[in-house]
């Protein structure tokens, strides 16, 4: 199993430098942003896409550091109410398919998105209770139109031989792993997760668990490493749904942490070692978001509790068994 790193914090750097740091610290992957939320620092989708000369300068100066890609990020909405929007969101994903294709890169991460609650609405909605019944019904019209678009999007992806990974996020409407299923059913093997623990933490997900639930459905197509700290104190008053500014940590209920600060070593070894169980023994792309330390520092934390934990070598035969 890798060690990567998703290298939008390092966007500052050229590429250049930052694989050249990450080599340092032992990384073995690096996961690009090439649109959307991440960002493309570190990758142009549009001048890479049919450009070899483009393409062969990336694999060249990716091998000079002995790094590959696990995967292109390009996490944004394509299903927003709001069309120029989604045709934005669409056709960056939709790209970012087709040049990992090119690039020999098997996944392609991103947002499931999330329509209206209706066909007039102009803003997102994110539907959490059945009830009063419009709620329902909301959520009803925005599965069909994400299973629509999924399955059209399914019939890119497996054109170009590219698995999609969504990251179940709240407000989106794949936000947990039965909804993760419940796409991934309707729309074909294509699609599947960026199993993200961090997002799962907040609302009282097992995390293991969820490993095994999307694992016996062969649903996982990458993962990512990072962790949240929870603070009962503050979740005893509001709960967990906390819509107060990350930058105000101490009024929080949950932030993102680096791995090890929300939960211990001994958790992350759990998480690695349920990962083997299911048959993921890819990477672990480290995205860091911990507004209590540095992008560098973080990243190395995160570096040094992952090297404990992931496993380096295949299993050898239980010769205890026999």
């Amino acid at each position: 199993m890798d060690i990567g790193v998703l290298t939008v914090p390092l966007g500052d750097e050229s590429l250049n430098d930052a694989c050249s740091y990450l080599t340092e610290l032992g990384v073995g992957a690096v996961e690009l942003g090439c649109g959307g939320f991440p960002g493309d620092d570190h990758l142009d989708r549009e001048a890479h896409l049919d450009d070899e000369r483009r393409q062969n300068d990336l694999r060249e100066t990716l091998d000079d550091y002995d790094l590959r890609v696990s995967a292109l990020a390009t996490h944004n909405n394509p299903l927003h109410p709001d069309d120029e929007q989604a045709t934005t969101a669409d056709a960056e994903l939709r790209e970012a398919i087709a040049l990992a294709s090119q690039l020999g890169v098997e996944v392609v991460t991103c947002f499931s998105g999330l329509p209206g609650g209706g066909p007039n609405d102009e803003t997102p909605n994110w539907i959490t209770a059945p009830w009063p019944s419009d709620h329902a019904e909301a959520h009803g019209y925005q599965w069909a139109v994400a299973t629509e678009y999924w399955s059209d999007l399914a019939d890119h992806a497996e054109r170009e031989g590219v698995n999609v990974a969504i990251e179940m996020h709240p407000n989106m409407l794949v936000y947990e792993p039965t909804g993760m299923a419940r796409l991934r059913e309707a729309t074909g093997d294509r699609i599947g997760a960026n199993f993200d623990p961090s997002h799962l933490y907040w609302q009282g997900i097992d995390v293991p668990a969820a490993i095994r639930y999307l694992g016996e459905r062969d649903a996982i197509h990458h993962c990512h490493a990072k962790d949240t700290g929870l603070y009962e104190s503050n979740a005893r008053v509001k709960g967990y749904l906390d819509t107060t500014p990350y930058t105000e940590e101490a009024d929080r209920s949950w932030l993102f942490r680096s791995v090890g600060y929300g939960h211990g070593e001994a958790h992350w070894k759990e998480v690695v070692s349920a990962l083997r169980m299911v048959g993921y023994d890819d990477v672990l792309s480290i995205e860091h978001e911990d507004s209590l330390t540095s992008s560098r520092e973080g990243l190395e934390k995160a570096v040094d509790v992952l090297g404990r934990a992931v496993f380096e070598t295949t299993p050898g035969d239980a010769y205890w068994a026999e």
